[in-house]
């Protein structure tokens, strides 16, 4: 299993978010994510490996480093392929904590030179359509100083997060490099700017629902006309992603955790050339004869969930894990699974 080691000169800037942060970076591959994060995201994934049936919905995890000026530390070595938490290699060093009051940080790049590095679940996309879906009617855990539950209760109170117990955070569409003179060249429009063919949407967009509303914000996500029930390709892709949610439903329902401002990332292909070749790829991969050995009828095994360069139809994984944390004897995270239902259930109403 080959290594890589990276220093800080050696990432570069990601832009295939929808939401959360700024100072998100990857390899120049574009097969690792690196995140700016907190120790404790980082002690919850790795964490998950005593958890093996939630580890599938969420980004594999590589390993961390440090992203500053040091060459030995930010040399970290991490591997390019998932591995067991235990031999994946660390460069893991405490933020330093201040004394300062809570200020919100309106998407600002966290000050931290620790950082994670996960999977880059679009890598497999040729024009990725991203969605994300913050979780939760409660959005902060209990060490939230007083004035950061206020405001995020207020959040919560004015946007879906509090009745349906999910919002959208934020979201990006492929329309095409001709639609980049949709609003003027990339002015805000509807509430979304273009740019480089993608629509981009905010976190003020999905700010602006109500429960009777937000059907609209799914209906751009997946580029239906209002009221319109999906078909075709659509309609299987959707599909994936309600066998997905049901299936993280499960996990969750035996799992005792309380995860606060956790997301659901949706992706799927944008291109829809892209999306066809997939799809023909997958049916190609069901045609690909058995290899009997010693009688016994069995698949080639692979080195991974896909093989590498394979075109991608869609992904759903649950992301953030900076409020997160294991709760044995307190039972199901009531609070996520409450989002997760009406996601569910927004999703069925698209296919009818």
């Amino acid at each position: 299993m080959a290594q890589k080691s990276f220093r800080k000169s050696q990432l570069v800037a990601f832009n295939n978010v929808a939401a959360g942060h700024d100072g998100v970076l990857s390899d120049r591959s574009g097969a690792v994510f690196v995140k700016p994060c907190s120790q404790a995201e980082i002690d919850f994934y790795q964490s998950t490996a005593a958890h093996p049936h939630f580890a599938p919905y969420i980004p594999k995890f590589i390993g961390t480093l440090m992203l500053n000026s040091n060459p030995q530390a930010a040399a970290a070595l991490m591997r390019c392929h998932a591995v067991p938490i235990s031999e994946a290699p660390n460069a893991i060093a405490h933020a330093p904590i201040g004394g300062k009051a809570w200020t919100p940080s309106n998407g600002a790049k966290i000050t931290t030179d620790l950082a994670i590095a996960m999977e880059n679940v679009v890598a497999s996309f040729n024009k990725p359509n991203i969605l994300d879906v913050k979780l939760g009617a409660r959005l902060w855990d209990d060490d939230a100083p007083p004035a950061k539950r206020a405001k995020l209760d207020k959040v919560s109170e004015e946007t879906t997060s509090k009745p349906l117990g999910y919002r959208i955070a934020g979201m990006r569409t492929w329309q095409g490099f001709a639609a980049n003179d949709d609003t003027g060249n990339g002015l805000p429009a509807d509430g979304y700017t273009i740019k480089d063919g993608y629509r981009l949407y905010d976190k003020f967009y999905g700010r602006q629902f109500s429960a009777d509303t937000v059907c609209h914000g799914f209906e751009d996500f997946f580029l239906l006309e209002r009221g319109a029930v999906a078909r075709g390709p659509l309609r299987k892709v959707i599909n994936r992603f309600l066998e997905d949610l049901e299936g993280l439903k499960i996990v969750l329902e035996r799992e005792e955790s309380r995860m606060y401002s956790s997301s659901l990332l949706f992706v799927y292909e944008g291109d829809k050339d892209a999306l066809k070749e997939a799809f023909v790829a997958e049916k190609e991969d069901d045609k690909t004869p058995l290899n009997s050995s010693d009688g016994v009828e069995t698949h080639e095994e692979s080195d991974g969930d896909e093989e590498e360069g394979k075109p991608a139809v869609q992904a759903l994984k649950l992301i953030d894990f900076a409020h997160a944390e294991w709760t044995p004897g307190q039972g199901k995270d009531e609070n996520l699974l409450h989002g997760l239902v009406n996601v569910i259930q927004m999703l069925e109403g698209l296919v009818g």
